[in-house]
């Protein structure tokens, strides 16, 4: 007989289920933003959690489990907070999370202070979570915000001939990420991104006037990186002012958080090209499966998973693969385990996913463009695929920190 228990925060009700009456064997944490700008975003995070564990019908390893999570703001000190409660006073051993790029960095840091236990990022996509200092603990089997980027720069400079773009983005460590991810290739092209027409905001920014008022008209295209509300506000208020420069998106600035979302023109956003780890209307099976159960399970989620179900799902599914190649044994600090998580390679909704040596994901990425899907969803379509695509976009690791740390700055590209 199978065991579960699931305990939910009250900002979770959506995911609670009836519980066991009995103890489960482990105890899995998972952390997600479930408050502010990112809230829709954390929201579908968990549901990637709560489908990976269905499938494993809460038990890997023999061992049955109880998932406890925990909501975050999206701030690193919320985060350290949130995941300090559920690994010290809960006593879980594994946590699935951060979802924001600098929570990862903040729980990269915590995880050194708990070598006991191990922690498995969710979507957080800040480069320097693993790439520098990374935590022999902290494994992220979701590639990130400059690895999502693969293939964007040279497309819209060699196929849509942009030559000078503005950047608008929120002022943080994962933007900074795929700003660099998108302009290293751009302007290696030949590209120009002057500082002058980049515009960083705060997470949570509702009123982008200021900004809109001050983009220059000598650009050919704004690479805009906003995820959640932040996206939507920018989207709208763009529309509404009558911009018609083209957009190039972030990740998850067209990710289906912000397709789903309503009141927007929709028609200004289509034709905007975009990559990232998944692409909605990729015809491959494996995608295909995931996305009839995640439609089945979540009838009023959204068209199709997005970015952080994928992510969060994929991260959760390692951490069970693990547990079952150890027999869910964590006797010894985790140390058969993390070993396990080490060497895993399997086959996620968008194909194989391997690990390099700092624990990062090596994955495919899909290169797409925002269309108007049969059932009159906006989706994004694949337009190619960048397989198995490193940390270190192919370059070795002493050549690629040469670059140096993502920044507003970096790169020049001037």
């Amino acid at each position: 007989m199978r065991k579960s228990k699931l305990l939910i925060s009250a900002s979770m009700a959506v995911f609670l289920s009836a519980g066991s009456a009995w103890a489960a064997d482990l105890k899995m944490g998972a952390v997600a933003v479930l408050e502010g700008a990112f809230a829709v975003l954390g929201e579908d995070s968990m549901r990637g959690v709560e489908l990976a564990l269905k499938e494993f019908n809460y038990s890997a390893g023999g061992k049955s489990i109880e998932l406890i999570t925990g909501s975050t703001d999206a701030s690193p000190d919320s985060a350290v907070r949130t995941t300090r409660k559920i690994v010290e006073q809960d006593g879980a051993k594994i946590v699935i999370g951060p979802l924001s790029g600098s929570e990862g960095l903040a729980i990269r840091d915590y995880a050194k202070t708990q070598p006991n236990a191990t922690f498995i990022n969710g979507s957080s996509g800040a480069q320097d979570t693993t790439l520098r200092e990374s935590a022999e603990n902290f494994f992220r089997f979701n590639t990130e915000g400059a690895q999502w980027m693969a293939g964007l720069g040279e497309y819209v400079y060699n196929t849509k001939g942009y030559r000078t773009v503005a950047v608008l983005a929120e002022d943080y460590s994962f933007p900074y990420t795929q700003v660099f991810g998108f302009l290293e290739p751009f302007c290696a092209a030949g590209g120009k991104a002057p500082q002058e027409a980049r515009f960083f905001v705060p997470i949570g920014n509702k009123d982008y006037s200021s900004v809109i008022a001050a983009l220059p008209d000598d650009v050919d295209a704004i690479f805009v990186a906003l995820g959640g509300a932040d996206a939507v506000n920018f989207l709208t208020q763009y529309e509404q002012a009558g911009g018609d420069l083209p957009l190039i998106a972030g990740s998850i600035t067209v990710d289906q958080t912000v397709l789903g979302s309503k009141g927007r023109t929709r028609d200004f956003i289509i034709g905007t090209p975009s990559s990232g780890p998944i692409s909605d209307t990729w015809d491959d099976p494996r995608w295909s499966a995931f996305v009839n159960t995640y439609k089945e399970t979540y009838p009023k989620g959204f068209p199709s998973p997005s970015l952080f179900a994928h992510a969060y799902y994929i991260n959760t599914k390692a951490a069970l693969l693990a547990l079952d190649e150890v027999g869910g044994d964590l006797s010894d600090g985790g140390v058969k385990y993390r070993e396990a998580l080490s060497n895993l390679s399997f086959e996620t909704p968008t194909g194989m996913v391997r690990l390099d040596e700092r624990r990062n994901a090596i994955a495919d990425v899909f290169l797409t463009e925002v269309v108007e899907g049969p059932d009159g969803n906006l989706v994004n379509a694949t337009l190619s695929i960048t397989p198995q695509v490193t940390q270190t976009l192919g370059a070795s690791y002493e050549d690629f920190l040469k670059h140096g740390p993502v920044s507003r700055e970096n790169p020049a590209c001037e």
